[in-house]
């Protein structure tokens, strides 16, 4: 990164370090409800994060070429243990490190050229416990709100400071009636469209299987990343309407 590509990543990370600070407040408004939600169809585990900063990000350096920003959902069980509070450190983080290494093509180390996000740094087991959460609490509710517009709003604007795409991971939740709809609807407004790009999750290996589909079977390492580009502006018109 040049210096003003990385003054643009040190000014998004200590802002939003410091909101995720902010919004940590409302811990214990939200560690019994992200318990209550998680005993329906979750073994126990300890919640030790709440509201999930990706402490990754302070391991980015100006030598660093940023390629990619990942938007994931939302923080789950490995990503909020205090040992961690990284972002896609589970099977999916994995699954999507070594797809990129199997792709050399690609020009992207998942840990050196991707800045890895969320749509709300709201920790639950599931995705969809996001939702049970929000109906409880009204002041949950507003932060899974509020953390949306703000990530969209300022994921949106480090992308055009670094020079990044941007690359939607799972939008099961960003349809109509999804509980990342606000997301969706404010990152429209953003005016990212070229360097937006949709794909399914890398958890159980979807976004593989997605890409297999719609290449016929075959990945052609001369064409990859054209058709990876191809299929994310796929997903992006189905659903932000084209």
């Amino acid at each position: 990164m040049d210096n003003t590509q990385f003054a643009a990543l040190k000014a998004f990370r200590d802002e939003y370090k410091k909101k995720c600070a902010e919004w940590s407040a409302l811990s214990p408004t939200l560690i019994p409800l992200q318990k209550e939600a998680a005993a329906a169809d979750t073994p126990p585990y300890p919640i030790e994060t709440p509201v999930v900063y990706n402490t990754a990000l302070d391991a980015i350096t100006q030598d660093d070429d940023i390629k990619i920003i990942v938007i994931g959902d939302n923080p789950g069980k490995d990503e909020q243990l205090a040992k961690n509070q990284k972002y896609l450190v589970g099977q999916a983080g994995k699954i999507a490190q070594g797809f990129f290494a199997r792709h050399p093509s690609l020009g992207v180390d998942f840990r050196k050229n991707a800045i890895i996000l969320n749509k709300t740094p709201v920790h639950s087991a599931k995705t969809k416990h996001l939702k049970f959460i929000a109906a409880k609490s009204a002041a949950a509710r507003d932060l899974i709100l509020q953390s949306q517009l703000w990530l969209a709003q300022k994921t949106a604007a480090l992308a055009a400071g670094v020079g990044a795409q941007i690359w939607l991971v799972g939008y099961a939740e960003l349809k109509d009636k999804g509980i990342f709809v606000p997301y969706r609807d404010a990152l429209k407004e953003a005016n990212v469209w070229d360097a937006l790009f949709v794909f399914q999750h890398f958890s159980m290996n979807r976004f593989l299987i997605d890409l297999r589909d719609f290449c016929g079977g075959q990945l052609d390492e001369d064409s990859l990343a054209q058709k990876i580009a191809a299929l994310g502006r796929r997903h992006r018109d189905e659903i932000f309407g084209a």
